[in-house]
């Protein structure tokens, strides 16, 4: 199937049968998984935070396999350097030459488990990567696959042996996904289904297909209010008092960049995409704000000595900036 080959019947379909596969293996978790989904659509970067065990890894491997990608997996520690990441220049003693080993980030679904635990010049290699899509190594621009996504995952119960992620990286990272532990009755889906026989998971797309995927997606139609809606949004992040929010000041350092307007926007396109339209809503916009502007916030020393998370200040932010309504028959009223 090609680009050009692509109805939007292929599309529905095919979403339902990539989705399908990977729930064989993964119970629960929906949320987590429409996240992931909506960041490969939308050719964005997916951070997660959660305790060990809640299936991050095999969400992403068992989504590799259904759409036929690399997937490479990186444990982060301390003593990483940028080459084992990236590759290095090896020297050939037989021929007198220099050759380029390409390192693990040359796959389509790369996995950076405990980001956090590798120090600040393994977490600048990333820079390039996540957002231009290349490595250059000793002069030499390598282009990386596409599609291309990293997922990075933080261990939110041990901080001792950590690094903090430099604000320009996070920032890179389009949504951060908070993932809980799965109910009892999920649980006990998943004890049945590990502690039985596993399922096989077949193949039902390429890359390009999926590349196919994301060209359709950027096709879906977003109402101008709706922009204007995540510009107010981001914007009130730098100046809460400006958009009625003055208790709101002292608890935020510095507020989001740009790119979260944006991600706002190609979210909420990927995320409508995923539930079968090519129009934009307003619940699709404000479903995905906390996960998008949660960890572009930097807060002041103040907020963390009253206890003041940024999921708590983004929920002020949205009370007090509801979303638009009728956004459709506003558009239609300025054309």
């Amino acid at each position: 199937m090609t680009k050009d080959e692509m109805t939007r019947g292929d599309v529905a379909t095919l979403m339902e049968r990539i989705l399908y596969e990977v729930k064989k293996l993964i119970v629960g978790q929906d949320r987590f998984l429409e996240r992931v989904m909506v960041a490969i659509l939308a050719q964005g970067h997916l951070l997660v935070e959660g305790v060990p065990g809640l299936a991050k890894t095999l969400t992403v491997k068992t989504l590799a396999r259904t759409i036929n990608g690399g997937f490479r997996r990186i444990q982060f520690t301390p003593d990483l350097v940028p080459a084992d990441l990236i590759g290095n220049r090896i020297y050939n003693q037989k021929t007198g030459e220099f050759s380029t080993t390409l390192g693990p980030i040359f796959t389509h679904l790369l996995l950076a488990d405990e980001i956090n635990r590798a120090p600040a010049k393994v977490q600048s290699a990333l820079l390039e990567v996540m957002q231009e899509r290349q490595v250059t190594i000793a002069g030499e621009t390598h282009l990386l696959p596409a599609p291309f996504l990293v997922m990075a995952t933080q261990n939110p119960i041990e901080t001792e042996g950590t690094y903090p992620l430099p604000e320009a990286q996070v920032d890179r990272f389009m949504m951060k996904v908070l993932v809980d532990y799965p109910s009892p009755e999920e649980e006990f889906v998943i004890v049945q289904r590990v502690t039985g026989e596993s399922p096989s998971i077949a193949t039902i797309a390429t890359t390009d297909d999926l590349a196919a995927l994301q060209i359709e997606c950027r096709k879906g139609f977003v109402e101008p209010a709706l922009m204007q809606y995540a510009v107010r949004l981001v914007c009130a992040t730098r100046e809460p008092a400006r958009y009625g929010l003055p208790e709101c000041e002292p608890w935020i350092t510095f507020g989001a960049s740009p790119r979260a307007s944006i991600n706002l926007v190609e979210g909420a396109r990927a995320l409508a995409f995923l539930r079968g339209r090519d129009y934009v809503l307003p619940e699709d916009m404000s479903e995905l704000v906390p996960d998008v502007l949660r960890h572009r916030l930097v807060l002041s020393y103040q907020a963390l000595a009253e206890g003041m998370t940024a999921d708590a200040i983004v929920a002020r932010l949205m009370q007090q900036l509801p979303a638009p309504a009728k956004v459709l028959e506003s558009y239609a009223s300025t054309v």
